[in-house]
């Protein structure tokens, strides 16, 4: 697509969730947008997903404290536009199937809930099983989460770019950056096949690809993709209420390990059918069929739901989660160049935290104090991560 305009205050690489909520913000607080992306919008990461906005598999920290703001983002900021994407406050349970699982759960809500969490113990396999009938009757106990939730991901993303087009924002899309425009060390603008737009900041919300984007700049931004796969079934009649996840998922969340970890995760759709998931594993961009990944998601999902066991299922998709060293985001103005921005590395999380993300980013970049403090997400930090 050919670029037709010359400049604009914010250069924004991506159009996926993340790209969206900061072009989104930015249009509205009266800041000229441009959005590039190398092919259709939400096309990445953001359509192989689920749509997550979590509070409950977030370990005390930074980022609990970012979900939490972002839930309220969602919830009040945004609360008009709920509908357009789907909008569910659907809860989460995380199930914890033996003594030891349930003791390191009730230490982990014990923290979440000083910082305002709201979590309900869930004690025994009867009261489970009140909240989802089909659990497997050998869980021993768990957590309630009424504020987990969920949107649907395209829809978030094209509707927070519909809210920036309103706002006065442009989009390009099929456009590919081909480098970053620099003077004195600072990002000043962009190169595309569409042609050059200079401006006063460039926004890397390339998702998995953001340390790609970082390389046009000469910099090392350590965001590498970590594949998942999803299972979806046959529609059935029976009914998983909430996201459902065991209580081993938080620590292959936090975990580094590069080979592949399974922990069930099972949720209900509208439509009747369930999705299982959830695998983490570093292969590069492999999009490789996995029948091990299956495999293995499938039992942990029958585990968890043995009801599903004899449920056909319909097909398999895999994403690649923007994944960084220590489990943080980058989110700020990079040190090493100013004029770059990083909005990037939010692993599984992103949709849940994309709008947080981008209030926050915003609010810096127009030298506003933000509403959380930015230097556990500063960019240049993942320098020491390495060397250490």
């Amino acid at each position: 697509m050919s670029i037709d305009i010359r400049s604009a205050d914010v250069v924004i690489i991506g159009a996926g969730i993340m790209g969206a909520a900061t072009a989104c913000f930015a249009a509205r607080a009266g800041l000229s947008v441009a959005v590039v992306e190398r092919g259709s919008i939400a096309a990445g990461t953001t359509s192989r997903c689920e749509g997550n906005l979590l509070v409950s598999d977030k370990e005390v920290g930074p980022e609990l404290e970012l979900a939490l703001y972002s839930q309220r983002i969602w919830r009040e900021d945004l609360a008009e536009h709920a509908a357009d994407w789907e909008f569910e406050s659907k809860g989460g349970l995380v199930v914890a199937g033996s003594d030891a699982s349930m003791a390191s759960l009730t230490a982990l809500t014990a923290h979440q809930r000083e910082l305002g969490i709201r979590v309900e113990a869930v004690a025994g396999t009867a009261a489970l099983r009140e909240i989802e009938p089909y659990l497997n009757p050998e869980s021993v106990g768990g957590a309630f989460y009424p504020d987990d939730a969920q949107v649907q991901p395209v829809l978030a993303a094209h509707h927070l770019l519909r809210l920036a087009r309103e706002a006065g924002a442009r989009v390009f899309t099929h456009t590919d950056v081909r480098a970053i425009r620099t003077r004195a060390g600072r990002a000043i603008g962009v190169e595309t096949t569409g042609g050059g737009i200079d401006a006063g900041a460039v926004i890397n919300c390339a998702g998995a690809w953001s340390g790609d984007v970082a390389e046009l700049a000469g910099l090392t931004l350590p965001v590498l993709p970590r594949r998942g796969f999803v299972l979806v079934t046959e529609p059935v009649p029976i009914t998983v209420h909430h996201k459902v996840y065991a209580a081993e998922y938080v620590g292959d969340v936090a975990s580094s390990d590069a080979a592949l970890q399974v922990s069930p995760v099972v949720e209900g759709t509208p439509s009747g059918t369930i999705l299982m998931g959830a695998s983490r594993e570093r292969v590069g961009f492999d999009e490789t069929f996995s029948n091990e990944a299956i495999a293995r998601i499938a039992r942990s999902g029958i585990a968890l739901f043995p009801v599903l066991a004899d449920v056909q299922l319909l097909r398999a998709y895999s994403g690649f989660r923007p994944y960084c060293p220590d489990h943080l985001p980058v989110i700020g103005e990079d040190a090493r160049m100013p004029g770059l921005w990083h909005a990037a590395g939010h692993e599984g999380a992103g949709i849940g935290l994309s709008v947080g993300t981008a209030k926050v980013l915003v609010q810096a970049l127009r030298g506003v104090t933000p509403d959380l403090d930015l230097a556990p997400f500063r960019p240049e930090r993942l320098d020491e991560v390495l060397a250490a």
